[in-house]
């Protein structure tokens, strides 16, 4: 694992591995997090991997400006308020995507919204501008470890799976973002973290729970999700008529109208899923049948996000504003 140090060349060197699809941890006045071109789909593929993390929750995308973040996402005047308020800082807002975002859908998982946040940290603003492009980055530790808040507990952590890491010292917060949704125009604390409830509800007004009614529920919650106008057909071998075909591998490969991986390289599909099932709802086709995909490694979380498209669209999660 490379260790980049920080100033203009270690930010140059550090950014050249974002910049070439690999993966870089930095650190954040919160913790370190785990960096990924977030417009790569097999980046952010990648960044699921080495954390291990068996299953598909939308990641945080990293900004240096306000400016740079309206290319992402559309903000409401109340949006617009907190941004100016606590950014730098760490607050990450859920906001819907731009039309034309070119974030990847696997790190937003396949929802119309994007957490985002511009960190605090002078030495992440320096990376991230030296990277040209959003990060998407979770926390740098194996998925279920204790998040890390020095460039040794990334090493610790992640040693031999990620590119190198920034070293920016001890993080100053200690504890990840607080993360606020939108649900109606109200404002919705959908995780506490390094900036108080009372500082937001300053700004903002009373914060709603997650769970009441109106606000938007923790996505993944409800069976049916991240599904397609198309009715969907799973471990399907073959192809009936008015059918569209998803493939993986070459077993089923002269039936697939897209594979998600000739090779049978789960990184590859889960890089390609989201994109696959968004292009193929908008061919117009009836239905979907998906081919067999192993229950192993990615496979689990591909599979996972596969039978919630399945599920019967009555149960399907409303997310977000």
């Amino acid at each position: 694992m490379k260790i980049f140090t920080p100033g203009s060349a270690g930010y140059d060197a550090a950014a050249a591995e974002i910049q070439a699809g690999r993966l870089v941890a930095f650190a954040t006045e919160t913790v370190y997090g785990l960096g990924g071109n977030a417009e790569d789909d097999r980046a952010v593929a990648a960044i699921y991997d080495a954390k291990g993390r068996p299953s598909f929750n939308p990641l945080i995308i990293h900004v240096p400006t306000l400016e740079i973040a309206r290319r992402y996402v559309r903000f409401s005047p109340l949006a617009e308020r907190l941004a100016a308020t606590f950014w730098p800082g760490a607050l990450t807002l859920v906001l819907p995507r731009t039309e034309d975002c070119p974030v990847s859908r696997l790190a937003s998982a396949g929802l119309e919204t994007l957490a985002i946040r511009i960190p605090g940290h002078r030495q992440a603003l320096e990376f991230l501008k030296a990277c040209d492009r959003p990060l998407a980055a979770p926390s740098a530790n194996p998925s279920g470890g204790i998040s890390p808040t020095t460039a040794q507990h990334v090493i610790d952590g992640l040693g031999g799976k990620i590119s190198g890491v920034l070293d920016g010292g001890a993080c100053a917060v200690g504890v990840e973002s607080t993360v606020v949704g939108f649900a109606n125009e109200k404002p919705v604390l959908l995780r506490p973290g390094g900036i108080t409830r009372e500082a937001i509800e300053a700004v903002a007004g009373p914060l709603l729970r997650p769970d009441t009614e109106g606000a938007p529920s923790s996505p993944g919650m409800l069976k049916s999700h991240y599904a397609p106008r198309a009715d969907v057909r799973l471990n399907a071998t073959d192809k009936r008529e008015g059918e569209a075909y998803l493939g993986f591998g070459r077993e089923y490969d002269t039936l697939a109208d897209i594979n998600l991986s000739e090779a049978g390289d789960l990184t590859e599909a889960t890089a390609r899923l989201f994109s696959a099932l968004h292009l193929l709802d908008e061919m117009n086709f009836k239905r979907i049948a998906v081919g067999p995909i192993p229950e192993v490694g990615l496979g689990v979380a591909i599979n996972d996000r596969l039978r919630r498209a399945a599920a019967p669209k009555s149960e399907k999660e409303e997310v977000g504003p």
